[in-house]
């Protein structure tokens, strides 16, 4: 029989990947499903006439499920409209918990994820008609929703609701997975570990940082890159740009250093501002280090540039290995 969470999945291992807007697209998404993951796509960012084209692109790259995240702190309704029309798999629904949003979702016949920071949004969003939440902890990198530990918020959940919870934050290998599965989750969110794959669309500046980072060399801020997604807090690798901010007092926006300085162009050749939430990509021109890297804290972990489909593999096997020799420590 298979794990609830993998007969709602429908598919074979408990690994999903995290819809890091800007470094994944569909080749990432495609590479996980294929390897007997699940993808999550983010659309989000997109205009709401290209959603459907890029979910066939990725369906031209694997017949297998994916969902596509929504973010619910921008207008989703048109794209919610098109996962339906086009009968995607799932929808995972980050940035605050919308009942409206599950019961459409639900409605139109799609699996509902639910990203959530606390036990109570968890109950919030079974109560609604989830099928799966997404438990991000504290040590995630991008944008984090909650303030609580994986550690900690992982088991709070799996006692809160009778749904398959997913933990995400600071997991990057096998022994992470191991972690999350015996706190009660019933599989994991990877983000950061899949930055260092070919298929992550990030300029090589924001790699080499990522390889070469400490567990200590992120910090999580409320409001530092809030240029184009304000009031929304993150972690990222501290650069040059934190630094300065740091050294100043941590103003607020509006006072601080270098403010409205443009620091590169992203790959259509806009210009890219300092504190712009912005992922650099590999035609990112500029000043890189003083962009916003995000990362999470179990970076330490990420020191080789693998396939995804390697990177499932070693993460899925290492797991079982450890799960396998935990029964005969005690």
């Amino acid at each position: 029989m298979k794990p609830r969470l993998l007969e709602v999945l429908e598919t074979e291992k408990p690994i999903l990947s995290a819809p890091m807007a800007g470094a994944v697209g569909p080749e990432l998404v495609a590479a996980v499903c294929n390897a007997g993951g699940y993808g999550v796509v983010p659309l989000w960012e997109i205009p709401e006439e290209d959603v459907g084209a890029k979910i066939d692109e990725l369906r031209e790259l694997t017949d297998r499920n994916f969902a596509v995240i929504l973010n619910m702190s921008f207008p989703y309704e048109k794209q919610l409209e098109t996962c339906i029309n086009k009968g995607v798999h799932g929808v995972s629904l980050f940035w605050g918990v919308e009942p409206k949003a599950i019961a459409r979702a639900k409605a139109g016949g799609l699996v509902v994820l639910a990203s959530v920071g606390n036990a109570n949004e968890a109950r919030i969003a079974a109560d609604a008609g989830a099928d799966v939440i997404v438990a991000q902890g504290w040590e995630a990198g991008g944008h984090v929703w909650g303030q609580v530990s994986t550690m900690a918020l992982i088991p709070a959940v799996a006692d809160a609701v009778d749904l398959p919870v997913v933990a995400a934050g600071g997991i990057s290998d096998g022994r992470g997975m191991a972690a999350a599965l015996m706190l009660g989750a019933s599989g994991v969110w990877i983000g950061t570990r899949l930055l260092a794959s070919p298929e992550a669309t990030i300029h090589k500046e924001y790699r080499s940082r990522i390889l070469q980072a400490s567990e200590a060399d992120t910090q999580w801020a409320h409001d530092l890159y809030d240029v184009d997604w304000p009031d929304a807090p993150h972690r990222t690798l501290i650069n040059s740009t934190s630094r300065t901010w740091a050294e100043a007092g941590s103003p607020a926006p509006g006072e601080r250093p270098n403010e409205k300085e443009m620091i590169g162009q992203d790959s259509a050749g806009e210009p890219v501002e300092r504190y712009q939430s912005y992922t650099p990509q590999p035609q990112t021109v500029g000043n890189v280090e003083a962009m916003s890297l995000w990362s999470g804290q179990g970076v330490s972990l990420v020191r080789e540039v693998m396939p995804v489909s390697d990177i499932v593999e070693e993460i899925h096997r290492d797991a079982k290995k450890c799960l396998r020799a935990g029964t005969s420590v005690l």
